[in-house]
């Protein structure tokens, strides 16, 4: 299938695949993610589970709130994937753990008024306070 991609963890313990096309692409500044990928920000992007795969390792995961889980790598501690329990049919992937990240740009920031004082982006996306409304 030509709508395949593929992505892992810094060391190459964890691979994944993800078929079609991502449904969103986003920057988040939210508190959680900046504290979970110590970073100002954290670009997803959002596919159907069922189209989801690890193709190599078992991922580590956590609870980071009661309605989300997180994978990560437990030997690199690349963080990769957040599930929502509000979103049952869809997995955000760290758009940075893909192989050609290049390949997504995002398309609105979400959770700005999270943001850190000096984060300033020029980018002309759309930015919202929280939730990009539906």
């Amino acid at each position: 299938m030509k709508d395949i991609v593929e992505g892992g963890c810094f060391c190459g313990a964890l691979r994944y695949q993800a078929r079609g096309k991502p449904a969103n692409t986003m920057v988040c500044h939210c508190q959680s993610c900046r504290r979970i990928a110590g970073s100002p920000v954290v670009a997803w992007l959002t596919f159907r589970l069922t189209h989801f795969r690890f193709t190599k390792g078992k991922p580590a995961e956590f609870q980071s709130s009661p309605p989300v889980r997180r994978t990560f790598c437990a030997k690199c501690g690349t963080p990769l994937t957040y599930e929502h329990r509000d979103s049952r049919d869809t997995v955000d992937v760290a758009t940075c753990t893909l192989d050609a990240p290049a390949s997504f740009p995002p398309t609105h920031h979400s959770w700005v008024s999270h943001d850190v004082g000096w984060v300033k982006f020029g980018d002309g996306l759309p930015s919202f306070p929280e939730w990009r409304p539906s």
